[in-house]
């Protein structure tokens, strides 16, 4: 990878930039040479929050998002929403780009980790698009699983209050109902990401997180641009 290597990072709320900087730590740790750029539209997960889906205005505002970022000179743009995931199949077919969602490298390991997948959110829009992107990677992998979902009804809110004691304690709650039913469970969102060992200690069984592995995936990419 050069020196002059560049990734941005597209974000849909400051959570990754005030509240939990786990993104940034791994790139600083796993591409310390690279430019680090961030493209936020702050209010666009909670419009598809409020509207329960991906409107088409909604997906411009990634795409356009992904144009900034390609615009901006980034070789490798790396997606931290989970939510957004159709959107950001929408912008890979209009930049140029490589784009790495923050699930993908999860949930193809996912598949691996058993016939039974629970997921689990606390924003009920980050269901559905993280229920398929698993299943697309299982039918890649030519694998049979069922996903079973859950969700952490309020915790993120809670989160977003600053109360990460008790966004936490609803989380821990939620894994242990979900483990009794699954193999393993995919945390799907990077703001659970912190919890996953606690999680795997107390149910005992694979938990799955997105944000290191995502990173290390764009990282990949990103030296293979480079190169």
């Amino acid at each position: 990878m050069s020196t002059g290597s560049s990734i941005a990072v597209l974000h849909t709320s400051f959570v990754f930039v005030n509240v939990e900087p786990m993104i940034n730590n791994y790139l600083a740790e796993l591409a310390p040479d690279a430019k680090v750029m961030h493209f936020v539209d702050s209010d666009v997960l909670a419009t598809v929050m409020s509207d329960g889906f991906i409107s088409p205005a909604s997906a411009h505002r990634m795409v356009h998002l992904a144009q900034a970022a390609e615009a901006a000179g980034a070789e490798v743009i790396f997606s931290a929403c989970s939510s957004l995931g159709p959107a950001i199949d929408e912008a890979r077919r209009v930049v140029s780009v490589p784009i790495i969602k923050i699930d993908d490298a999860m949930t193809a390991a996912a598949v691996d980790a058993g016939d039974v997948i629970g997921v689990m959110a606390t924003v009920p829009t980050t269901l559905p698009p993280t229920r398929a992107l698993v299943e697309e990677k299982a039918q890649a992998a030519g694998r049979s699983i069922t996903v079973i979902e859950h969700l952490c009804e309020g915790a993120f809110g809670v989160l977003m209050s600053g109360d990460r004691d008790r966004h936490d304690a609803l989380v821990l709650e939620g894994a242990r109902k979900l483990a009794a039913q699954v193999d393993a469970i995919v945390l799907a969102q990077a703001s659970m990401a912190r919890l996953a060992p606690a999680i795997a200690e107390a149910v005992g069984k694979p938990v799955l997180s997105s944000p290191r592995s995502g990173v290390e995936n764009a990282v990949r990419v990103l030296k293979g641009q480079s190169a």
